[in-house]
């Protein structure tokens, strides 16, 4: 009965535990059976989702408990995918809010929980990895009652429920000191706390469509919260955008509902229910699904725009064609709209002769993530550094994305870490101790300098410290950034790399290729160590003679090629470079490749200027 439905989402910072969590309320409110063999995440559905460790896609999964229905949304943590949960919000009578016991109030929790509370949720706090040695639950309910007053909370939602639990050990206690037996006191406390919201089963059908779910059998589904009325397999429905326009119309065939992680038909879906839907091929998301009579669609959150943009293109180099399968325009173009029409994080456009893209999302992960599933189904691309998006206001002026960063570090590196972010024209915020000879640092950055940054803070501390990044505003433009200091060495040859060459000219700079790596003319083989790019020959072996030495034959050692992230790639390039991707290499490389047209390009450029 939809009185007996709760529907939750899970708000957490990026690894603080909530998919673990999942896991154990599934298995302890009987969801699998005794002898079912279950993988750990099983939310994590994706390669990359298990790879890394993190939530890219927001899923719906649902337990039984005391006679209800608890349908629990797994959302993303990390800030680049935040328009996923946006979305879900949307489906949710109550929210878990999940804060580390030791970590404390993170970015992202302040993101989402603002976008919440505004839609008028109740959050139940849970203090979850109460079994780490270093927790401080007291100090982190403190940060987390701040929070919720800074996020202008009202007296209901500042008096929220609290837990305490591991969802590792799966326990759950009322109290700091409490019985750690199961997690009964958290699926209660869900039933008493999320209450849901009243909806008129008389009314027409409606639905706002929140996520859309591929699938091979049944075509296009879309997942929502029934807003009102009922839906009935075979019944006639259609799609209107947000401003109230008739984008499909056809026959609702198939109704799913999840049961565990599994999709099960039903004949009948009641207002209050998150249901699978199929029927309608051209109905995207944020559209409302509704009755015919029905012309008024259902209101959802705008948003935020994309912040950063890449150019994608056909692989040009010579080496194209060797490594992928999916070569041509008209494949990758077909791709990229698909993303866009699945993912409302990314925008898609095209220049009039269609063969060159602009693909436009919240951040560099998650283009990265795009560009790596891109290149795992065989495609091969050819990507512009990225950019970062500025807007002109009329008031204002020029403005750009500022970031809002933190920082958790030793005391000992902080001092480096800060002259670093003021390079980057970062402010400092906020800076307060935390225990233990360790600092909290928060700063206002813009996102063009941040780009790549994440790798020279580790070199910075040592491995250590701990970044974490979020969109704060739209700032005042902080004028121009300072490049890429080093030059490029750049091949002047097409063959194999040898490593008597590579050793030979190791001084020079950092090599980015091997022995016997296939290079071409134009290629960027490694960074120079002083300024201006330098052209190198690193296919030119050792000369051969009759005459034997002690030092002619002495073993070539190569220093190891440092192994990069596309977005690490892609932060190193300057405006006249791209970099090559296929499913086997990723390789940087001069826009033009003939060193003469470079030349004359930069020869007119001097002119003009």
């Amino acid at each position: 009965m939809p009185e007996n439905i709760r529907n939750i989402t899970i708000i957490a910072h990026v690894d603080h535990g909530k998919t673990t969590l999942i896991d154990n309320l599934m298995k302890q409110s009987g969801t699998f059976r005794e002898n079912e063999h279950i993988e750990e995440r099983v939310m994590d559905s994706g390669e990359l989702e298990k790879e890394r460790g993190i939530t890219i896609l927001a899923k719906p999964t649902s337990i039984n408990w005391k006679n209800s229905r608890i349908n629990i949304i797994d959302t993303p943590g990390h800030r680049d995918f935040a328009a996923e949960v946006e979305r879900v919000l949307h489906m949710a009578d109550g929210a878990l809010l999940l804060i580390d016991s030791s970590e404390g109030v993170m970015p992202q929790t302040k993101f989402v929980l603002s976008k919440a509370l505004k839609q008028g949720l109740r959050p139940i706090v849970v203090i979850n990895k109460m079994d780490k040695s270093d927790q401080r639950a007291d100090e982190v309910l403190n940060e987390t009652f701040d929070l919720f007053v800074s996020l202008d909370a009202d007296d209901k939602q500042l008096d929220f429920k609290v837990l305490y639990a591991s969802g590792r050990a799966g326990w759950a206690s009322n109290e700091i000191n409490g019985p750690r037996e199961n997690l009964k006191p958290l699926l209660d406390s869900i039933i008493d706390n999320v209450k849901p919201t009243s909806l008129n089963k008389s009314k027409p059908f409606a639905l706002l469509s929140t996520l859309l779910y591929a699938d091979s059998f049944l075509g296009r589904s879309l997942i929502g919260k029934i807003a009102q009325g009922s839906a009935k397999a075979n019944q006639q429905i259609k799609a209107i955008n947000l401003e109230g326009k008739k984008v499909d119309e056809g026959r609702l065939t198939k109704i799913f509902r999840y049961e565990g992680t599994k999709k099960v038909p039903i004949e009948i879906g009641e207002a209050g229910d998150i249901v699978i839907i199929a029927g309608l091929e051209k109905a995207n998301v944020a559209d409302t699904i509704c009755d015919l009579e029905i012309d008024q669609p259902i209101s959802a959150t705008p948003i935020d725009p994309p912040t950063m943009s890449i150019t994608i293109t056909v692989n040009s180099s010579p080496l194209a064609g060797t490594e992928g399968k999916k070569l041509t325009s008209t494949q990758i173009r077909n791709r990229l709209i698909t993303e866009s029409q699945n993912n409302v994080g990314i925008t898609f456009q095209e220049n009039s002769s269609k063969d060159s893209f602009i693909i436009s999302g919240r951040g560099e992960l998650m283009l990265e993530i795009l560009l790596t599933q891109m290149r795992r189904e065989g495609f091969e691309l050819t990507v512009s550094p990225p950019i970062v998006l500025i807007k002109n206001d009329e008031k204002r002026g020029k403005l750009e994305p500022i970031e809002e960063i933190t920082i958790d570090l030793d005391e000992e590196f902080s001092s480096k870490i800060i002259d670093s972010m003021n390079r980057r024209k970062g402010k400092l915020i906020d800076l307060k101790d935390t225990g233990k000879n360790k600092k909290r640092l928060i700063f206002h950055a813009p996102t063009r300098g941040l780009m790549g940054y994440t790798s020279r803070f580790l070199t910075l501390t040592k491995g250590t410290g701990v970044i974490n990044r979020i969109f704060h505003s739209y700032g005042e433009y902080t004028g121009d950034m300072e490049g890429r200091r080093n030059g490029a060495l750049v091949s002047m040859e097409t063959g194999k790399a040898v490593a008597f060459a590579i050793y030979n000219l190791q001084a020079r700079g950092e090599m980015f290729v091997a022995h016997n790596d296939p290079v071409y003319e134009g290629m960027i083989v490694g960074i120079s160590s002083k300024a201006g790019d330098l052209e190198i020959n690193v296919l030119k072996g050792k000369k051969l003679t009759n005459m034997r030495t002690q030092n002619t034959d002495e073993n070539i050692v190569l220093t190891p090629v440092r192994k990069m992230s596309i977005a690490e790639q892609l932060s190193l390039l300057n405006t006249d470079e791209a970099l090559e991707i296929t499913p086997k290499s990723c390789r940087l490389r001069k826009l033009v490749l003939d060193s003469n047209e470079r030349k004359k390009i930069s020869r007119a450029k001097a002119k003009a200027s």
